[in-house]
């Protein structure tokens, strides 16, 4: 007896793991997660008001897929279809304080959000939240968060910044890093360039975002403990953060502190300097990686709350030349010295102090 009682808690754990006995595995026997993967979906990372359940039928997620707004714009919509056609270079410029953004700057052949609600564990999801069940981010002061992104979205939306010096656009539009969370910590798909090449070895895991070529470099250290003794100085606040990893039996994790506080600020969502971030990667089988990461951040939420997603294999990682041919930066610093050229000349001659007289 005394002989099967671990042998029944070995089978119980057993049963609990993932089947992991067909994936890929690398010389050193661990999960292969080489390779060229998507996180594509039309699910987004906070639930709808119009959707109670975490997991919905397929058919239910091919009705919320056809219907889903794609960068703001309802679909099937009429105005949509006709606008988003390419950009007419020949009808000048838009009109004195307005944009370009939206319909008219991003049309149909850049949109590519994916088709479809990602499907995890075999379920099909409405949101990648899964806790809290309400699949909305637990804020502090919900209200002072929506306002700062609604006034931030507008900025980007309207042109309506000051723009007045290079380190006023978003750090996505200067190409620092993607826009929209693609890099991590926390991996989500936004409205297009949705692919990672993952480039595994016994000692780092390399994972390179289409959105911006963001690199995670990730050192792996034998133990959760040995990884966390290797944090660089919380002073070091590195894009993308500062990320150990470690294999936790056939799953692997990454923990992340010390995110650099002007990222957090545009991202799909806020940390503060004390969140941690930790991601599980499982290779499940030969054409799914389940992804989930739990966000712990006492100075923003109310409880810790955790997301589930997948990546799927794809065939290419393109390239994502963000600053070629972006006239952007080069209007604005021009745009400024012109105006620095006209204050000076309409600027009165001071008249020069006189000379104060020697004191005897």
């Amino acid at each position: 007896m005394t002989l099967l009682k671990p042998a029944l808690v070995a089978l119980a754990i057993a049963l609990a793991q993932p089947a992991l006995a067909q994936v890929p595995r690398t010389p050193d026997g661990k999960p292969d997660m080489s390779g060229i993967w998507t996180n594509a979906s039309l699910t987004p990372l906070s639930r709808s008001p119009a959707q109670k359940s975490l997991v919905v039928t397929e058919e239910e997620a091919k009705k919320i897929a056809a219907g889903t707004a794609i960068a703001g714009v309802p679909a099937n919509d009429p105005e949509f279809s006709k606008n988003t056609t390419y950009s007419d270079p020949t009808k000048g410029a838009p009109p004195k304080g307005g944009s370009d953004f939206g319909l008219k700057g991003y049309d149909s052949f850049w949109v590519t959000p994916g088709d479809k609600l990602s499907n995890v564990k075999g379920e099909w999801r409405t949101s990648n939240i899964v806790e809290p069940a309400t699949g909305q981010l637990p804020f502090k002061d919900p209200a002072a968060q929506q306002k700062k992104q609604m006034i931030g979205f507008q900025r980007y939306m309207t042109g309506n910044a000051p723009y007045e010096g290079p380190e006023e656009p978003a750090i996505s539009e200067r190409c620092l890093i993607g826009f929209g969370q693609t890099g991590g910590p926390g991996m989500l798909s936004v409205l297009y360039n949705n692919n990672y090449q993952f480039v595994q070895t016994p000692t780092h895991m390399m994972i390179l975002v289409e959105m911006a070529h963001d690199a995670r470099i990730v050192p792996i250290f034998t133990t959760a403990d040995e990884a966390r003794a290797h944090h660089k100085p919380s002073a070091i606040t590195p894009w993308l953060g500062d990320t150990v990893g470690w294999w936790d039996g056939d799953v692997f994790v990454m923990e992340t502190v010390n995110v650099k506080p002007l990222q957090a600020e545009n991202q799909s969502f806020p940390l503060s300097k004390q969140a941690v971030v930790t991601e599980r990667l499982t290779r499940t089988s030969d054409k799914d990686i389940f992804y989930e990461f739990s966000v712990n951040d006492p100075g923003t939420y109310t409880q810790p709350w955790k997301a589930e997603l997948s990546f799927y294999p794809t065939s290419k990682l393109f390239e994502y030349a963000c600053h070629e041919g972006n006239q952007g930066m080069i209007g604005i610093l021009a745009g400024a010295r012109e105006l620095e050229r006209e204050a000076a000349l309409t600027a009165k001659p001071t008249k020069p102090a006189k000379a104060s007289k020697p004191t005897r």
